[in-house]
C-alpha cells in the first residue's frame, strides 16, 4: 500500500483550521478568552480595525449596521484568508458568538441566525447588519479580524430608543432577587435596564425613591428633587452620578444577587403593535378585562408595553385601566390638575382587588391581529344590557355604539 503526502502551505493550513472551527464553533458564551498575537520578523501582515465611535442607535423592531472596517496592509494577499468575527461581550469576562466568517463560510448563532449578515461593501468591510431587532441585542459588540499572522479588533455599542420604568410585583417592594427582577421585566414585556439608561432616564426627569436591580447586578435609584427621606439633600449615601442638592443616581453598589431583595429597573422600547384603552359599558372586574381584551382580538396589556405607549407614542388617557400584572394604571402625556398632578408620567393605583375592583382596560393588539369592530365602539350582550365580566360566552358579545 501505497501513502501519499500532501503538501500544504501556510495559508490552505490556515483555511482549513478555520474553516473547521467555523463549522463547529460553540453558540455559548466563552469566558476568560484572551487574544494570542503572533507575529514574525520581517512580515508585513499587519491588520489594522476601525469601528464606529461612540454608539449607534437603533429600537425594537428595527434594522442597524454595526460599522467595522479593517485595513490589510499586505496588498498583495487577498482577503480570503481573513477571518471575522462578531462577539457580544455579556459580561466583563464572557462574549457570546454572534458571526462569524471566512471567505465564503459563514455562520450565524442563536438568535441571531436569519437576522444577522455582513454589510460587503468592498473590501475591508466588516460591518455586520442585524434586522429585527429585539430587547435582548443591546450592548456592546466586538468585531475582531485575524489574519494568519495577528489580529485586531474594536467595540461597537449598540443603544436602543426607548422608556426606563421602575417595578415591584403585587407582593409589594423589595421582594426581587436579582434573577426574579430579570424575570419581572421579561414577563412585563422589558429587560432589566443599563445603569447608562438610567442615567439617561434620570436626566430626562425620573424620580424614584426605592432602589432597584440593574442589569450589572448593581443597585440604585434615581432622584431628580434631592429630599430627606430619598439619600439626603447631599450629605452621606449620595454617592450616584450627579449627586448634589439637585439629586442624582443613588448607588448601593453591587449585591448579593441571591440573597438581598430590592425592586427592578425595567427597559423597554419601540412597540410592535398598538396599546388601546377599552371602556365597556360597564367597568369590569379582571377577570372581565382579559375578556373583553379578547373579544377585540387583543390581550391585556403589560406595564412595558403602556410605558412604551406612553413615551414613543404619546397615548394620554386620565382614566385607569387594568394591566396583565393585575395592576391599574393611565399614563398621562399632557398634566392636568385632576389626572394627578403637574408632571407627565404613567400613574399608578397599585394593585387593586381584582374580584371587587372595576375598571376599563388597556388591551395590546399585536401586528396584523384583526379589529373585530370598528374603532368608536364597545362590546355588549346581544340580548341588552351590559357586562361586568360575568360568565356569558364572549363569541356572542355584538359592538354596540358608546
Amino acid at each position: 500500500m501505497a501513502c501519499v503526502r500532501v503538501a500544504l502551505g501556510p495559508r490552505a493550513l490556515w483555511a482549513a483550521a478555520w474553516g473547521l472551527l467555523l463549522l463547529g464553533a460553540p453558540a455559548g458564551a466563552q469566558r476568560g478568552r484572551k487574544k494570542v498575537v503572533h507575529v514574525l520578523e520581517g512580515e508585513s501582515g499587519s491588520v489594522v480595525v476601525q469601528t464606529a465611535p461612540g454608539q449607534v442607535v437603533s429600537h425594537r423592531g428595527g434594522t442597524i449596521v454595526l460599522p467595522c472596517r479593517y485595513h490589510y496592509e499586505a496588498a498583495a494577499h487577498d482577503h480570503d484568508g481573513v477571518r471575522l468575527k462578531w462577539t457580544k461581550v455579556v459580561d466583563p469576562l464572557a462574549f457570546a458568538d454572534v458571526f462569524v466568517a471566512l471567505g465564503s463560510q459563514h455562520r450565524a448563532f442563536g438568535s441571531y441566525r436569519g437576522r444577522a449578515e455582513l454589510q460587503n461593501d468592498g473590501p475591508g468591510d466588516a460591518s455586520l447588519v442585524l434586522r429585527n431587532v429585539t430587547l435582548q441585542d443591546y450592548g456592546r459588540y466586538e468585531c475582531e479580524v485575524t489574519n494568519e499572522l495577528e489580529d485586531d479588533a474594536g467595540m461597537v455599542k449598540l443603544d436602543l430608543e426607548g422608556v426606563v420604568f421602575p417595578y415591584h410585583p403585587r407582593g409589594g417592594r423589595y421582594k426581587l432577587t436579582f434573577l426574579e427582577a430579570q424575570r419581572a421585566c421579561a414577563e412585563q414585556d422589558g429587560i432589566l435596564a443599563s445603569a447608562e439608561q438610567l442615567h439617561a432616564a434620570w436626566r430626562d426627569g425620573l424620580d424614584w425613591c426605592n432602589a432597584g436591580w440593574l442589569r450589572d447586578g448593581s443597585v440604585q435609584y434615581p432622584v431628580s428633587q434631592a429630599r430627606e427621606p430619598c439619600g439626603g439633600l447631599g450629605g452621606a449615601g449620595n454617592t450616584g452620578a450627579g449627586g448634589g442638592t439637585n439629586g442624582g443616581v443613588r448607588n448601593y453598589g453591587y449585591r448579593h444577587n441571591a440573597e438581598e431583595r430590592y425592586d427592578a429597573f425595567c427597559f423597554t422600547s419601540n412597540l410592535p403593535g398598538r396599546v388601546f384603552f377599552l371602556k365597556p359599558l360597564r367597568p369590569v372586574s379582571f377577570a372581565g378585562a382579559a375578556r373583553a381584551c379578547a373579544a377585540r382580538g387583543a390581550a391585556v396589556a403589560k406595564v412595558g408595553q403602556l410605558f412604551a405607549a406612553w413615551k414613543l407614542q404619546l397615548l394620554d388617557r386620565c382614566t385607569a385601566g387594568w394591566l396583565a400584572d393585575g395592576s391599574a394604571r393611565y399614563p398621562i402625556v399632557n398634566p392636568r390638575a385632576r389626572c394627578g398632578g403637574s408632571r407627565p408620567g404613567v400613574r399608578s393605583l397599585g394593585f387593586p382587588d381584582a374580584s371587587r375592583r372595576l375598571f376599563g382596560v388597556y388591551c395590546y393588539r399585536a401586528p396584523g391581529a384583526p379589529d373585530p369592530a370598528p374603532g368608536g365602539w364597545g362590546w355588549g350582550w346581544a340580548g341588552g344590557g351590559g357586562w361586568a365580566g360575568g360568565a356569558r360566552d364572549p363569541a356572542a358579545w355584538t359592538p354596540l355604539h358608546v
